[in-house]
């Protein structure tokens, strides 16, 4: 259970987005401030959803050996789901910016001009949980495991899920000016190719999910 939530946890942690704004923020006047809010927000979003996930999933029991055809059933749905997604990505072509036009979004503003407490609504923003998220979070809603598993489990998936918020973090402590220099760099390969990388993780996640619903729908009993 562990492995399997984790390794979902880490495909829905690859988010263009979310290193968008990290870069961004370690850029800024006040690097490590601004971008702790970032972190604190979407560790905040993050844990909060995994919670009322978990709740919700446990509420209907289908950790229960009687739930088997409702709980791979799930899986299958939301595998369906992310491949879905997928298809509506890549046929979505990008609009070109609107030169009129001083800000491009409510986001974009919030990000052009780094705060504390624009950084933290940013991070709730930016985290608000998508599909991997919930796949991620819903094997360890559907398990039977104890209080104790449970409760790491749900920790290890969340810092999994913000792991390009405070990876930088670290590093930017670590070794500020190459820190800022790579990401500036990747940043810039990120804006070029995130679509991609979107792509990449909806398929990977989807055909995970899809594979273990059939699988267990079709053999395990």
């Amino acid at each position: 259970m562990l492995i399997q939530a984790a390794g979902l946890a880490l495909l829905a942690a690859l988010s263009p987005t979310a290193l968008l704004v990290a870069a961004v923020y370690l850029g800024s006047a006040r690097p490590r401030l601004v971008t702790a809010f970032y972190l604190a927000g979407a560790v905040v979003m993050s844990l909060i959803m995994a919670l009322v996930i978990l709740e919700v999933l446990r509420g209907v029991n289908l950790q229960s050996p009687a739930e088997h055809t409702p709980r791979y059933g799930l899986r299958l749905v939301l595998g369906i789901l992310l491949l879905a997604a997928t298809l509506v990505v890549a046929r979505r072509k990008p609009r070109p910016p609107d030169p009129a036009k001083a800000h491009q979004g409510f986001m974009s503003k919030m990000v052009a001009d780094p705060a504390p407490r624009s950084a933290f609504l940013v991070g709730i923003l930016v985290f608000a949980p998508g599909i991997s998220f919930l796949a991620a979070v819903q094997v360890i809603a559907t398990a039977r495991a104890s209080f104790d598993l449970t409760l790491i489990a749900l920790i290890i998936v969340v810092v999994i899920n913000v792991l390009l918020v405070w990876l930088p973090i670290v590093l930017h402590l670590v070794a500020p000016t190459a820190t800022t220099r790579y990401l500036t760099a990747f940043n810039g390969w990120l804006r070029a190719h995130g679509k991609v990388v979107l792509i990449s993780v909806l398929v990977a996640v989807g055909g995970i999910m899809v594979i273990n619903g059939i699988y267990g729908l079709a053999v395990i009993r």
